[in-house]
Parts: structure tokens; C-alpha cells; sequence
């Protein structure tokens, strides 16, 4: 009987340390103590280690004079995206009508944009009658209110255009339809010749040592004295008046030229100046324009007389010279379009050819004259 209660209380003894260490390590020892939420990694690295902030007083509670939070206020994002929204709509609108009006400025002029709009911009004036039904007057009213922010953009569009166009005309065309005022009627018959200024009558040039020069062509005094007799001679240029001017009185002083015209005359194209003698207010058969630059400097390369580019170190000229009895003749004997005659000297040095012509002619002449002799002989 002591053996068998000593054993029990051997086994009593023995056991009742490992279940105490088995309670300490299961959860039922601190299933009764709350847990605390576990807190991303970033804010328990950069958080600064503090006591955790007492419960709140329900005094304090009562009093705090904190407002509660709204039903808009605990959902910020909803406006942002409205705003996002409005804000990406607007640009994507403004987007839409700048490329639209471009390819419509790239594709179409002015006026062909008024006829194809016209309809549009007309149907926001809409006339209700006594007679249309109601559900009519709904309609074209709606309609009419839906179209007029469209047609005011059409029409503020087509405005700026045109006075961006006038603008852009106003350095790119020449400043008048008619650039010299009407021919005489005794002189109507008179060939219009028009001269170029650089490297045709004169040359200038900067250097380091003498600054800008202007050199006189050699035998510029006598063609113009000369040719005054039979043409009338022009001065068309692509320099600002401002040079053209001072450098003609120096260059005639028995005013041999009668008109100057300057870079506003001219025709600003494809990144140049040309000479538009359409806008002459001469007849087209009766122009000849004498220029070292003619076929690159002018709108009507059929007028066109070339010459030799002069230099100032050509001291022995004498190409305008040359020029004096082909310019003569055409003059003296007055055909009725100067466009065939210059045709026929295409790729040929007037001058050269002119002379060959006139002795081949005039050994034909002859020819005839001996034939003709002879015949009365017999």
C-alpha cells in the first residue's frame, strides 16, 4: 500500500513540469491578450521607436472640437478623377481642332473651306414659321444651339486666315498689281528693256581692307546712253530700295533709266526673290530683261535676255557693248512678240550668234543681187 502511493505521487511529481513547459509554449497561454495589427516593413524600418499614445479620455472625446468626417471627405479620389477627366478632355478637343485645322489649311484654301462650310454655318440661322409643328421648332432649335459653337470656330478660323495669308501676301507678292504706271499712247509701239543691277550693270563686294565697294560695269555710260533712244529702260532689282536708289542716281546721271523697281516689286518664292514682269503693266511680246542671273532671277524665262555675269577683276568687258547692235536691230525693226526671236537664240550667245546671222544674211543678199545682175545681163 506504501509502494503503490509512493508511485503515484513519483508520477504526479514527474509530470507536472513538462505539462507546465507544454502550456508556456501553446497559444492558449496568450490567447487571452489582444493582438496588435502587424505593420508593413517600411514603416516599422522608418518609423521612430515610441511609446504607443494613451487611450483617450472620454472628457477629452466629448470636448474635442475635431470635426467628424464627412461622406465626400472619406473619398478624395472620386473629384481628382473628375478634374483628371475634364482636364485630358480638353486637351484631347484642343488637339483635335489644331490638327484639323491644319490639314485644312494644308489641303484646302480659304475659299474652298468657306463653300464647303457654308452650309454648316448657315443652319444656325434657324427661322421658326407660324406653320412648323412643335416637335420641328424642338428640333431645329436644338440643332441650332448644338452647331453654333462649330460654326463660330469656322468662322473665327477663316478669319485669322485670312489675315494671316494677307500678311504673309503682302511680303511675298509684289506691292501692286501694276508696277509702272500706264504707257504713253505715242509710245506703245516702244520696247520695255529691263536691267538687273548686280552683276549686270554693276558689282558689289566687301573686303576685310577696303570695306564694301561698288564697281561701275565697263561701258555701262554708253549702252544706257545709247539704247534711251529705242527702249524704255527699267531697273528691276531684288536689293532694298534703300541701295537701289543712291546707286542708280551715282550710275545715271543723264537719267537714261526711267523707272526703278526694288526687292518690295519682287516675288518671294521658294526661299527667293523673282522678278514678276506680268506685273509690269507692259504688253508680255514687248519686255526683254537683260540680267547675268535672267533664267534664275525670273518668272518669265521667255523674256529672258542673258549675259555674261560681270566681275569686278574683268577689267576688259565688254559684253553689254556686244549687246548694242542685236538690242538696236530688235528695236529698229519692231516684231510684233519678242518671244519667238529670243526662243530661237536659245542656248546660243546672242551677241556672237546675232553678228553670225546678220553676215550670213547679208552674203545671202548679195548672192541674190549678182544672181539678179546676171539674169539682166542675159
Amino acid at each position: 500500500m506504501i509502494r503503490t502511493s509512493t508511485a503515484i505521487l513519483r508520477s504526479h511529481l514527474g509530470c507536472s513540469p513538462s505539462k507546465r513547459f507544454r502550456r508556456l509554449l501553446s497559444s492558449n497561454v496568450v490567447s487571452g491578450v489582444p493582438k496588435e495589427p502587424l505593420a508593413p516593413s517600411a514603416a516599422t524600418a522608418t518609423a521612430p521607436a515610441s511609446a504607443p499614445p494613451p487611450p483617450p479620455n472620454n472628457a477629452t472625446a466629448a470636448t474635442s472640437t475635431t470635426p467628424l468626417p464627412s461622406a465626400t471627405d472619406g473619398n478624395p479620389t472620386s473629384s481628382n478623377k473628375g478634374w483628371r477627366f475634364l482636364k485630358y478632355s480638353l486637351f484631347g478637343a484642343l488637339t483635335g481642332a489644331t490638327a484639323a485645322a491644319g490639314y485644312a489649311t494644308y489641303a484646302y484654301t480659304s475659299d474652298e473651306i468657306d463653300d464647303k462650310t457654308r452650309a454648316l454655318r448657315t443652319s444656325v440661322n434657324f427661322t421658326v414659321k407660324d406653320d412648323t409643328p412643335a416637335v420641328d421648332k424642338v428640333k431645329g432649335l436644338l440643332y441650332s444651339a448644338a452647331m453654333t459653337v462649330p460654326s463660330k470656330a469656322i468662322d473665327l478660323y477663316l478669319d485669322l486666315r485670312r489675315l494671316v495669308e494677307e500678311q504673309v501676301q503682302s511680303f511675298s507678292e509684289p506691292y501692286s498689281e501694276k508696277l509702272l504706271p500706264d504707257l504713253h499712247p505715242a509710245e506703245r509701239h516702244v520696247f520695255t528693256l529691263v536691267l538687273d543691277l548686280q552683276e549686270t550693270l554693276i558689282h558689289y563686294d566687301w573686303t576685310r581692307e577696303k570695306g564694301w565697294q561698288t564697281l561701275k560695269r565697263p561701258g555701262v555710260d554708253a549702252f544706257l546712253e545709247h539704247l534711251a533712244q529705242f527702249y524704255e529702260i527699267i531697273v528691276y532689282s531684288d536689293e532694298q530700295s534703300m541701295f537701289v536708289d543712291p546707286v542708280v542716281e551715282r550710275l545715271d546721271p543723264k537719267h537714261c533709266i526711267r523707272y526703278r523697281l526694288s526687292k518690295g516689286a519682287t516675288k518671294y518664292q521658294d526661299g527667293k526673290h523673282y522678278r514678276d514682269l506680268s506685273k509690269l503693266n507692259r504688253e508680255p511680246g514687248k519686255i526683254l530683261y537683260l540680267s547675268g542671273h535672267a533664267l534664275e532671277s525670273c518668272l518669265q524665262p521667255e523674256n529672258s535676255v542673258p549675259i555674261k555675269p560681270w566681275k569686278q577683276n574683268d577689267t576688259n568687258d565688254t559684253a553689254l557693248l556686244d549687246f548694242i547692235p542685236f538690242l538696236e536691230f530688235v528695236a529698229r525693226t519692231s516684231p510684233p512678240d519678242i518671244r519667238p526671236v529670243l526662243a530661237s537664240y536659245e542656248g546660243c550667245e546672242i551677241p556672237t550668234e546675232f553678228i553670225r546671222r546678220s553676215k550670213d544674211y547679208q552674203k545671202r543678199m548679195q548672192e541674190q543681187k549678182q544672181q539678179q545682175g546676171r539674169f539682166w545681163r542675159r
